[in-house]
This record gives C-alpha cells, sequence and structure tokens, in this order.
C-alpha cells in the first residue's frame, strides 16, 4: 500500500475489539471476560459487605459494559464463549452474601436482571430498530438485504429483511444474518409482539 508492504498477520484490533482471520473472536472474548474479573475482584477487595444496593450501583456501571461494548460486532456462537461470558454474571451475583446460596435464576429475578444472552438478543433488536427506522446515522441497505412489503408499517416503516443464505457459522451468526429471524417472528406476532417489542425499546 503507497509503496509499503503491509505485514501479514492474524489478528488486529479496531476500536477496541480484537478481531481475528477466522472471526470466532475467541481472543477478544477471553480478554474481556479477563478483565471483568479482576474488576469483580477489584470490587470484592474494596467492600467487605456487599449488599444488593451496592452490588447494583457498581456492576451494571464497571462490570458489564466491559463484557458487551461493541457486542454486535463480536457476538459469541460457540456454546464454550456463551458460558464463558455468562459466568461472568453467575459469579458476580454470588458476591451478595444474602443471595449465595440461590440459584442463579433467583439471584437474577433478586436483582432485577436478566441473562447475558437475553440482553445481547435484546441489543441486537434494539440496534436493528434504530437502523431501520433511521434513528442513527446508518444506511441500512449497506447492513441488510431489505424489501418493502404491504401492511402494517408502523414497526419497521413496511420493510422486510431478508435472512441471507450463507454457509459458515461465523457468517450465519454475523449481525446483518441473525436478527432477520427474530424481526421477523416479531413481525408475524401480530399487535401483541409488536407492544412487547416497544414496550423494550422503552423501559429496558
Amino acid at each position: 500500500m503507497g509503496g509499503i508492504n503491509l505485514a501479514v498477520t492474524s489478528e488486529e484490533k479496531d476500536l477496541g475489539v480484537l478481531i481475528d482471520d477466522k472471526l470466532v473472536f475467541d481472543k477478544h472474548i477471553t480478554g474481556i471476560v479477563n478483565k471483568a474479573n479482576r474488576t469483580l475482584g477489584m470490587i470484592r477487595r474494596g467492600f467487605a459487605c456487599l449488599d444488593k444496593e451496592i452490588f447494583m450501583n457498581l456492576y451494571p456501571v464497571m462490570v458489564r459494559p466491559l463484557l458487551e461494548y461493541c457486542v454486535q460486532v463480536w457476538s459469541p456462537y460457540r456454546q464454550d464463549l456463551i458460558n464463558l461470558i455468562e459466568g461472568v454474571q453467575m459469579r458476580a451475583t454470588r458476591m451478595v452474601p444474602a443471595l449465595k446460596n440461590k440459584t442463579y435464576e433467583e439471584r437474577l429475578d433478586a436483582l432485577g436482571l436478566t441473562t447475558l444472552i437475553e440482553r445481547r438478543y435484546r441489543g441486537d433488536m434494539i440496534q436493528t430498530y434504530k437502523m431501520l427506522t433511521k434513528k442513527e446515522d446508518t444506511d441500512p441497505t449497506k447492513f441488510f438485504q431489505m424489501a418493502r412489503e404491504r401492511g402494517d408499517p408502523s414497526l419497521f416503516h413496511g420493510f422486510k429483511i431478508f435472512k441471507k443464505r450463507a454457509n459458515r457459522k461465523q457468517r450465519r451468526n454475523s449481525f446483518s444474518i441473525r436478527v432477520a429471524k427474530p424481526m421477523e417472528q416479531i413481525k408475524k406476532k401480530g399487535s401483541a409482539g409488536i407492544e412487547n417489542f416497544w414496550l423494550q425499546i422503552k423501559f429496558g
């Protein structure tokens, strides 16, 4: 490039995301999980008594964002990586003494949290909505294969996202493809699905 030989590399960091040549993002995920666990350790050392209120003032601000930054780019599809990320929140919620002996689901309910898997799904839906309704300065046609459809245009301005064909798991899990099916399912549920979607956008 410009007379300069570019080095061959199997990974490169861009805007804080470590992108590997196989698009698995395992090294990126391992890195953010390690950083999140170190932050949990710092919280544990800094607070001898961690009640629910203190936990909810710290965890959503100091730890969870580490696991969700630019997640639309690197969202995992391999179960071991999904479990690795969820394990951080499992470990974190056990730090509250009053919840230590409860199940993970009970701890989440007591703290008003959802699984990180659910949050990634919801984040995908909200990001797609913002792109389709031009609430972000992006051209959705550069991300999605779209076509106008007849019927109620209230949700996505009358657009339908087609699911592109993909042979590899990495491609099938890419943002523009993985959101097509759940978005269509929301529309198929009719008014109930749309109402629930709007509630997530407004209050989630």
